[in-house]
């Protein structure tokens, strides 16, 4: 028997054709002039700039000053961030009443719609240029998240614990200190360290804007046409990076799974 035809897909392919044929002619978008005139050449000197990275004694005494700075921002941003994600999830997650729910969720829903590097203006306009602003970026945006993933967590927790010790005549904090907390507590620090490995990425970032950190070392060395010291200062990026993904994964190995 003929398989039909299925014009419903056929129909969605083509429109996400036209949409991207659409798109490089609304926004101008010339593919050719990437290979027109020496743009090859240029843009091969340019990455050939990358190729010799300074390992200056200076410099290298510069990045890791700024891979300090980047590692302390993510880690303080991380954890404060863990600390107001979970003060705000108790009331996302319907403890305190109507009320509290609605409002806390609005906010988590507020803190983790605008993203890290938005916080960052704000936070330099308000705290100044340096890691102070970076750090506040990060809490404010990684709080919705986990505040979010937090509550859910508190949701799906079983109430069996915490009902068994209010009957026995504890309170509403001792329920859940000891018949909530130690249940969920292994998945909170599971989003807490997989959030840490995110924000050590994004304050790479955030010296974009002047948050400091590697990543306001990075955007100085673009700026100056400095090649062969932004690719050190990238190597150093990919480096942290892979440190902390090891940190983390161990961490999550050795205090979640047991």
């Amino acid at each position: 028997m003929k398989a039909p035809i299925r014009w419903p897909t056929y129909a969605l392919l083509l429109a996400l054709l036209l949409a991207v044929v659409s798109s490089f002619h609304f926004l101008g978008i010339d593919l050719s002039a990437l290979a027109s005139g020496d743009s090859l050449q240029q843009m091969g000197l340019y990455a050939a700039g990358f190729m010799r990275p300074d390992f200056s004694p200076g410099h290298l005494k510069a990045i890791t000053q700024g891979a300090l700075e980047t590692l302390a921002m993510s880690a303080m941003g991380t954890l404060l961030a863990a600390l107001l994600g979970l003060a705000l999830a108790l009331p996302a997650a319907g403890r305190f009443g109507a009320l509290a729910l609605h409002l806390s969720r609005l906010i988590l829903n507020a803190l983790r719609a605008i993203p890290e590097l938005v916080w960052a203006a704000l936070m330099v306009l308000a705290a100044g240029l340096g890691p102070n602003a970076g750090t506040l970026a990060l809490a404010l945006h990684t709080a919705g998240v986990l505040g979010r993933l937090f509550a859910e967590t508190l949701e799906n927790a079983p109430t069996e614990p915490a009902d068994a010790i209010r009957l026995s005549g504890g309170g509403a904090i001792s329920a859940f200190c000891y018949g909530t907390l130690p249940t969920v507590w292994p998945q909170l620090l599971a989003y807490s360290l997989y959030r840490w490995e995110n924000n050590i990425r994004m304050a790479s970032v955030l010296g974009f804007v002047g948050a400091g950190g590697l990543g306001q070392m990075l955007y100085v060395s673009l700026s100056l046409f400095q090649e062969a010291q932004a690719a050190s200062v990238i190597l150093a990026m990919l480096l942290l990076v892979l440190a902390v993904d090891a940190l983390s994964g161990w961490a999550r190995q050795r205090w979640v799974s047991h």
